[in-house]
C-alpha cells in the first residue's frame, strides 16, 4: 500500500500543472500533517455527491479530482447510451471557484465529444434539475457545497430524469472513476460543444414553478414577505417567481442580497439555523411581516419563519413545514377532484410520521425512502405511468412539488409557502395555526436533531464505533417506554425486540439505525454521507385536544426529548 508521501509525490509529475505541483512541494516540506489530511483517502460520492475542502490532493476538491470524476462520468455515459449524441447540463453556485470549476468540467465533457449546456452565471440547483428534463439531457452536474462552510465545494451528478444518481448508476460511475488514473483525464477542450444558457431557461423554469407552486389563492398582494438569499443563488430567480405569481410586498434583506462565497453576514449559510435568518426575522419584526423565507447558497433548502400565537417570529423546522405543505397540496388535489387512490407523497425514514398520518387521512399513500431527495426522485421514476406524485420532503428543510423538478426545490417551495400563508391570512388563520390544527387532528409531533461533529481520520473511527455499539447493545427502553422495533437499514432488517423475530426491510442499504418504542417515540442514528458528523433524530408525540393547550403539550414534549438525550449520554 502506498504511503502518504508516495501518493503525494505522484502529484509532482507532468500530469499536474505547475501551481498544483508547487502547492504539494510546500506541503511536503512544511506541513506533513496537512499533507496526510489531503492524501489519506480519496473523495467519494456520498448521499449528496462529492463534497470537500478545496485544495490540491486526492481528498480535496480541485481541477484533477473534478476532472477525474467527469472523465469517469463521460466514459459511463458512452457505455450507457451508445451510438447517441450525448448532452449534459452544468450549473454552479456562488462559492469560490465554482465558476472556474464548472468550466473545467465543461472542458472535460466537450473533450469527450459531449454537448454541454453551461449556465452563463450562477443558478439555483433545482433549476439544473429542471434543465436536464427541459433540454432532454442525459445527465446534469452542479458545482455546489450546499450550506457547508466557505472552504468547501462540491459536485453533484444528475441522471436523465433530473434526479440525482442512484443505484446502479452511482456505483457504476464511482467504479469507472476509481479505475482511472489522473493522466487519463482529457482536458482538450472543444469550445464548439459548449453552449452557454441563461434567460430562456430561467423563464421556462419560473413559469413551471409558478404553475406547480400556486393554487389560485386570494390575498397575495396583502401578504408581507421578507426574503433572504443568504448571499446565494436564489436571488437570481425567487424575486422574479414571486412577482410573476402576484406577490407584490416582497422585502429583500439587502445586506444579504449580493452573492458572496464568504457568506460575510452569517456564521453558517444554513436556513436550518435561526442565527442564519436573524437579519431576516429582525426585518420582519420591524415591518410587521407575515412570513420570512430564507434559502441556502444553492437554493434547494428553505427556512421558513412565521408568527406564533403570541405574534412572535419563530423558525419552523423542516418536519413542520413539510407537514403543512403536504396537507395543503393534498387538500387542493382533493378540491380539484384529482384524488383517485393512485397518488402518493414522498418522505424519508428520519422525517416525521405526521406526514404519513396526514396522507393516510386523505387515502393517499406515503412512500418512505432513505435520506436524500434522490430517493424521492427514484420513487417518482419507478411510479411513472402508475401513480401521480403530489409532493414530498424531508426533515432537513427541503420540499419538492410535483415531478417537474426532481430534487429539493426552494424556488417552488417558496411559492407554496406563500400560498399557504396568503390563504390562511384571508381566512383569519395563519401558517402557524394551520400547523396546530394538524396537531389537534393527528397528535402534536415534536422532532429534534443533534449532530455530533468528529473531524479527521480519528473522527470517522469514533463515529463507526458509536454505530457498532448501538447495534451490538441495542437500547431496550427509551424514557421508560419499551423499545418495540429496531430498524437496521445496513442489515436490511426489522427486529421485534420483544419476540426476537427478524423481518427484511425492502429499502436500499444505508448505515442507519432507528428505534421505535411503545409510546410512539422514534430515535434514529445516522452518520452523515457528506460531512464528518453523526446525527441523532428524535421524534415524540402526544395528543393535543385544543390549540390553546399547545404550549403546555410542547413543553412536555421538549422535556421528554431532553430526558432521552441525557439518557443516551449525548448531552
Amino acid at each position: 500500500m502506498s504511503t502518504i508521501l508516495e501518493k503525494a509525490k505522484l502529484w509532482l509529475s507532468n500530469t499536474f500543472d505547475a501551481t498544483t505541483q508547487q502547492e504539494i512541494k510546500e506541503l511536503i516540506t512544511n506541513n506533513p500533517e496537512q499533507l496526510t489530511e489531503r492524501f489519506y483517502k480519496n473523495l467519494e460520492f456520498g448521499t449528496g455527491g462529492m463534497r470537500g475542502v478545496m485544495g490540491a490532493g486526492t481528498n480535496r476538491i480541485n481541477k484533477y479530482t473534478l476532472g477525474k470524476a467527469t472523465q469517469g462520468l463521460s466514459n459511463y455515459l458512452k457505455q450507457s447510451f451508445p451510438n447517441k449524441p450525448l448532452k449534459v447540463a452544468i450549473a454552479y453556485d456562488c462559492r469560490h471557484n465554482s465558476q472556474s470549476f464548472a468550466k473545467i468540467v465543461a472542458n472535460v465533457l466537450s473533450a469527450n465529444n459531449i454537448q454541454v449546456y453551461l449556465f452563463e452565471d450562477m443558478r439555483p440547483t433545482p433549476e439544473l434539475s429542471f434543465t436536464v428534463r427541459h433540454l432532454g439531457c442525459d445527465a446534469g452536474i452542479v458545482l455546489t457545497a450546499s450550506h457547508n462552510p466557505p472552504e468547501y465545494n462540491g459536485y453533484k451528478v444528475y441522471w436523465n430524469d433530473g434526479g440525482q444518481i442512484v443505484p446502479p448508476n452511482d456505483i457504476n460511475i464511482i467504479n469507472e472513476v476509481n479505475s482511472l488514473d489522473f493522466s487519463e483525464i482529457n482536458f482538450n477542450t472543444n469550445e464548439n460543444l459548449i453552449e452557454y444558457v441563461g434567460k430562456e431557461i430561467d423563464d421556462a423554469f419560473i413559469t413551471a414553478s409558478v404553475k406547480n407552486g400556486t393554487f389560485n389563492v386570494k390575498g397575495r398582494e396583502n401578504l408581507k414577505i421578507v426574503f433572504t438569499s443568504l448571499h446565494g443563488t436564489s436571488i437570481k430567480i425567487i424575486p422574479f417567481a414571486l412577482a410573476k405569481a402576484g406577490y407584490t410586498d416582497v422585502n429583500i434583506v439587502e445586506e444579504q442580497r449580493e452573492p458572496n462565497g464568504d457568506f460575510p453576514t452569517v456564521t453558517s449559510p444554513n436556513p436550518e439555523e435561526p442565527a442564519a435568518l436573524k437579519m431576516a426575522t429582525d426585518l420582519a419584526e420591524k415591518i410587521n411581516a407575515d412570513i420570512v423565507i430564507g434559502t441556502d447558497p444553492d437554493s434547494d433548502r428553505i427556512g421558513i419563519a412565521v408568527r406564533n400565537l403570541e405574534g412572535n417570529m419563530i423558525l419552523l423546522n423542516g418536519n413542520q413545514t413539510m407537514s403543512v405543505m403536504t396537507d395543503f397540496l393534498i387538500k387542493n388535489w382533493q378540491k380539484q377532484g384529482l384524488l383517485n387512490g393512485k397518488q402518493f407523497v414522498g418522505s424519508t425514514i428520519v422525517s416525521t410520521n405526521l406526514v404519513n398520518k396526514i396522507a393516510e387521512s386523505y387515502g393517499v399513500e406515503t412512500k418512505v425512502g432513505l435520506t436524500g431527495f434522490k430517493w424521492i426522485a427514484k420513487m417518482i421514476r419507478d411510479a411513472e405511468g402508475k401513480q401521480d406524485f403530489i409532493g414530498g420532503g424531508e426533515e432537513s428543510f427541503g420540499y419538492m412539488v410535483g415531478g417537474f423538478v426532481r430534487d429539493k426545490d426552494a424556488v417552488t417551495a417558496t411559492l407554496l409557502a406563500c400560498e399557504i400563508a396568503a390563504n390562511a391570512k384571508v381566512t383569519k388563520s395563519s401558517f402557524y395555526k394551520e400547523l396546530l390544527k394538524l396537531y389537534v387532528k393527528h397528535n402534536f409531533y415534536k422532532e429534534h436533531l443533534i449532530a455530533i461533529v468528529k473531524k479527521g481520520m480519528d473522527g470517522a473511527e469514533i463515529i463507526s464505533k458509536m454505530m457498532i455499539e448501538l447495534r451490538k447493545n441495542p437500547l431496550k427502553e427509551i424514557d421508560g417506554s419499551k423499545v418495540t422495533y429496531l430498524y437496521d437499514y445496513q442489515a436490511s432488517s426489522k427486529t421485534n425486540l420483544r419476540t426476537g423475530k427478524v423481518e427484511p426491510i425492502n429499502v436500499e442499504k444505508s448505515n442507519v439505525l432507528i428505534y421505535h418504542t411503545e409510546d410512539g417515540t422514534k430515535v434514529a442514528a445516522r452518520p452523515s454521507g457528506t460531512e464528518p458528523k453523526i446525527k441523532f433524530y428524535f421524534s415524540v408525540n402526544l395528543p393535543l385536544d385544543a390549540i390553546e393547550n399547545s404550549k403546555a403539550i410542547e413543553a412536555k414534549l421538549d422535556a421528554k426529548i431532553q430526558r432521552i438525550i441525557k439518557e443516551m449520554k449525548l448531552d
